[in-house]
């Protein structure tokens, strides 16, 4: 049969987590993608991904993050496998900057602990760390990072041992609303379902063309660079770090395997015109910048490049998500515009998802994600 309670469109960050919380919540639930499973053609790659508690980008993010921390840990017991890594997360910046005050903005509000670092104990507390004259230093010891492909995979395994059946290397072409369910059309067969979930990442845009608010993809580089110091390495203590710096925004993770220190450029991408033919080749621009972040604040690291891989940013208008039910059919909810800093709560917003078409309403506090927001406006 082809019908199901619920159709899932992409099963990358959110779309994973949401297959696996409507089979939870007992729904026959079919999850489609047009790639393999931990795929890296779009925005769920590249290793590792920071998870943070005390938001810079807005302090309304923090109650979704903590309720993500419980979700992360759960399915780590589930699947009886390790996800998320408490290695602490450095951020440096200008006292007067975005990401200082944003921080302690956020940790006041909801009472986190954040730990400001004197400049002076940054040689002793993380070696191998420099920060410029004027900047400021906080360390959240409960952030850390996640493994990205295998939190995907571990969403999908959970889903499957709830009877959600999925279906890789298949292209969805269109979907359409019949009465109060859906149908949905790929390059192999039809299904139908009462409710749908579009989670389509770098591909929303052609599946969410008439909501009026067009969504655009940009170019990210991630690179690994070797390093022989052991002030990089996590076995030794070494943190994540995040860095807002005259040249732009600059996050990292310490050396966990043979790849080295993995490090890239949060601020700025180049547009991207299909996500399907993106050009996936080193940028010397982006790579000279990184270099000479590196350089200048990890001077230790070596500008010898392991690896290197192309990631995804799908940007909403604010730089915020939306999530919400289709204006125009209730029986339609969508996460999209995640904007390059969604994956750490995609195991909540998952939650959401399954909440909002199941349930047609979510407890969670999502409001100032909703579609009429007025900064969309």
């Amino acid at each position: 049969m082809n019908h199901f309670d619920a159709i899932v469109i992409g099963m990358g960050g959110v779309g994973s987590a949401s297959l696996f919380h409507l089979a939870r919540r007992g729904a026959r639930v079919l999850g489609i993608d047009r790639f393999s499973a931990g795929h890296d053609r779009g925005s769920s790659h590249g290793q590792t991904r920071i998870i943070r508690q005390a938001y810079f980008e807005h302090a309304s993010y923090v109650p979704l993050l903590q309720r993500a921390y419980q979700l992360w840990r759960e399915l780590e017991e589930m699947v009886e496998e390790s996800l998320y890594f408490p290695v602490g997360l450095l951020e440096v910046g200008p006292p007067q900057g975005v990401v200082v005050p944003g921080v302690l903005k956020a940790a006041r509000e909801h009472n986190l602990e954040v730990e400001t670092v004197d400049v002076a104990e940054i040689a002793d507390r993380f070696p191998g760390f420099t920060v410029a004259d004027g900047d400021h230093a906080i360390f959240e010891r409960e952030a850390g990072y996640l493994r990205v492909e295998e939190c995907v995979l571990a969403h999908l395994k959970a889903a499957a041992k709830y009877g959600a059946q999925q279906r890789f290397h298949e292209t969805v072409v269109s979907w359409r609303c019949l009465g109060d369910g859906v149908e949905v059309s790929t390059d192999k067969a039809t299904y139908s379902a009462g409710r749908l979930v579009i989670a389509a990442g770098a591909w929303a845009n052609s599946l969410l063309r008439d909501l009026g608010h067009s969504l655009h993809v940009v170019r990210k580089h991630l690179h690994w660079y070797a390093t022989s110091d052991q002030d990089y390495q996590q076995r030794d203590g070494a943190p994540t770090f995040f860095y807002e710096a005259a040249g732009g925004y600059f996050y990292g993770f310490p050396s966990r395997d043979n790849l080295g220190l993995k490090i890239a450029e949060h601020s700025g991408g180049e547009l991207v015109a299909d996500p399907l033919t993106v050009d996936r080749s080193v940028d010397p621009a982006d790579q000279q910048r990184v270099e000479t972040f590196l350089r200048t604040y990890l001077p230790q690291v070596t500008t010898t490049q392991m690896a290197h891989a192309v990631c995804l940013y799908t940007m909403s208008a604010d730089e915020h998500f939306l999530l919400d039910h289709h204006p125009r059919h209730s029986q339609v909810a969508f996460a999209a515009g995640l904007s390059g800093h969604g994956f750490k709560f995609t195991s909540v917003l998952g939650e959401a998802m399954a909440q909002l078409i199941l349930e047609r309403r979510t407890d969670l506090p999502i409001d100032f994600l909703r579609l009429d927001r007025p900064t969309l406006r």
